[in-house]
């Protein structure tokens, strides 16, 4: 009895569109942070390196580097202080999580872009 309620609150606090990205994708979160009673919006941005989790509970990963020390940060996908995700670059990745990505640094840890077809661009723009 307690199962079908459960799915219609799940589904009045999911977003209706996530931005459509793949680990190893290169992407932007514009996360809103609030210090006090001010609010600001910042932006995180490296490289998707993992997707976790259904429906409400889904996540995602980013990992970038910042001095030459890595930083990752696990972000909520259907929180309501993410702003948006913008997709800067498609990557091809050839796993689902990429997490020997952490012991590599600079170029090492760049993944060769995704070439995308006629087909995809055609149907991207519908």
């Amino acid at each position: 009895m307690e199962k079908p309620i459960i799915e219609e609150l799940n589904k009045m606090h999911q977003k209706e569109s996530t931005d459509d990205f793949k680990v190893g994708d290169t992407v932007d979160v514009h996360y809103r942070i609030i210090e006090g009673d001010k609010e600001r919006i910042q932006i995180f941005n490296g490289t998707c390196i993992a997707r976790k989790g259904s429906g409400i509970n889904a996540s995602f990963t980013v990992r970038r580097l910042v001095q030459g020390q890595g930083v990752e940060r696990i972000f909520p996908l259907h929180s309501p202080r993410i702003e948006k995700i913008e997709t800067k670059r498609r990557g091809r990745a050839i796993r689902a999580k990429l997490y020997f990505l952490r012991d590599r640094i600079g170029k090492a840890t760049r993944l060769r872009e995704e070439q995308r077809t006629k087909y995809a661009l055609e149907s991207a723009e519908k």
